[in-house]
């Protein structure tokens, strides 16, 4: 019990930094976007920033992401792995085109953990060029490819209030995108739906394949 106990203690550290980071640059690259596209509200609050302090929020970046992985390692499972930051704040009355500009804003949080998988993947293949096989660097890096296809992965889902449902909406007609307005209420009761279904692995699984390939491909 203590081995299994120490064990998911070293997980946890594994995935530690680069869960945090790809949760909260997730949160700074809406900001970003939306600074970009002439609402500057998360930039004038501190929000657009590398720093993770601004964005951290206890129970969403830390309590669940970690009780998440606690429960993975002790059961020796895979298991989905999420978590949230503090939401930036977006006003947009300050978008010159509100529906694109929401759908660009949205597509940002995604595109940033996609720039940090690829990050993590070059930062491997270098330590591996340079024969650095040390244990707990590859995993800290391996973990920071899986983490961040598995965010993005969730995150696409095209359900409002996830930015697959921001995206989806930029990209409705008007009715349809009226309907999909008015199913937003209920976006987390259908996501819990589909977790406890395990409907959700469906869509994330070939995220994770194709990071461990990658990984594969690299060693």
């Amino acid at each position: 019990m203590m081995s299994s106990f120490a064990s998911a203690v070293q997980t946890v550290c594994v995935y530690a930094i680069p869960l945090i980071f790809a949760i909260t640059l997730h949160e700074a690259a809406h900001g970003w976007a939306a600074a970009r596209l002439g609402d500057r509200t998360a930039l004038y609050l501190g929000r657009v920033t590398a720093n993770p302090v601004p964005h951290i929020d206890p129970v969403g970046t830390i309590a669940v992401p970690g009780a998440l992985l606690l429960l993975s390692a002790l059961t020796g499972g895979g298991g989905l792995l999420f978590g949230w930051a503090k939401p930036v704040p977006i006003n947009t009355r300050n978008f010159r085109r509100p529906l694109r500009d929401m759908m660009l804003t949205a597509a940002a949080g995604p595109a940033a953990n996609a720039l940090q998988m690829v990050f993590w993947l070059f930062l491997l293949k270098g330590l591996v060029g340079l024969g650095i096989y040390e244990k707990f660097v590859v995993s800290v890096c391996t973990a920071g490819i899986s983490t961040n296809l598995m965010l993005m992965a969730f995150n696409l889902i095209p359900i409002p209030p996830l930015d697959g449902g921001r995206i989806l909406r930029g990209l409705l007609p008007g009715r349809s995108g009226y309907w999909l307005d008015r199913a937003e209420p209920y976006g987390f009761v259908i996501l819990v739906v589909l977790m406890m279904s395990g409907a959700l692995s469906y869509f994330i699984a070939p995220f994770l394949w194709a990071g461990q390939a990658i990984v594969n491909a690299v060693l």
